[in-house]
């Protein structure tokens, strides 16, 4: 029973009881992740590539690029070269508007990702529709980058600096 455990007085602990967190590197004790599950702390990021939403993306591109090398030869510089560009584009607006000063033009590169993430949501039904290949693994990272940047988006806009 939760109640039944002596509770320290930190809620951060160097002890070996608990989780390690990836980023902080800080043993969080079981008994304070069980009410909000929660399985790390997430610190502010330093650089575009602390930030979930450029991975995710960045993994979604790694896979465009392994789908598109089995397109046929004539789409080299046709759908390929597309879905490409269209792949690319969003962690490279992540990795920019990361470093934008102002709210309204980290805003706007986050923006524009989302834009190549519709861009490449209909790649993908496209290719799928030519039979070049399956496309749902990249459908449904793409949906997860989709929510992720939203979320971004929505929480530097509502930010107080």
């Amino acid at each position: 029973m939760p109640g039944d455990r002596k509770r320290k007085t930190e809620p951060w602990t160097a002890e070996p009881r608990g989780i390690l967190t990836s980023v902080s590197r800080l043993r969080i004790p079981d008994y304070y992740l069980e009410d909000c599950r929660m399985s790390e702390v997430r610190l502010p990021a330093k650089t575009f590539r602390d930030l979930l939403e450029w991975h995710r993306a960045h993994e979604f591109v790694l896979s465009i690029y392994k789908l598109t090398a089995t397109f046929p030869r004539q789409e080299v510089y046709g759908l390929c070269s597309q879905m490409r560009r269209a792949a690319v584009s969003i962690p490279a607006n992540i990795a920019e508007g990361f470093r934008k000063r102002g709210k309204a033009d980290k805003a706007r590169f986050m923006n524009t990702a989302e834009g190549s993430v519709e861009e490449g949501g209909y790649y993908l039904v496209l290719a799928s529709d030519l039979g070049y290949g399956e496309t749902s693994g990249q459908m449904t990272s793409l949906e997860e980058v989709s929510k992720l940047l939203g979320a971004y988006a929505a929480a530097i806009l509502s930010s107080d600096s």
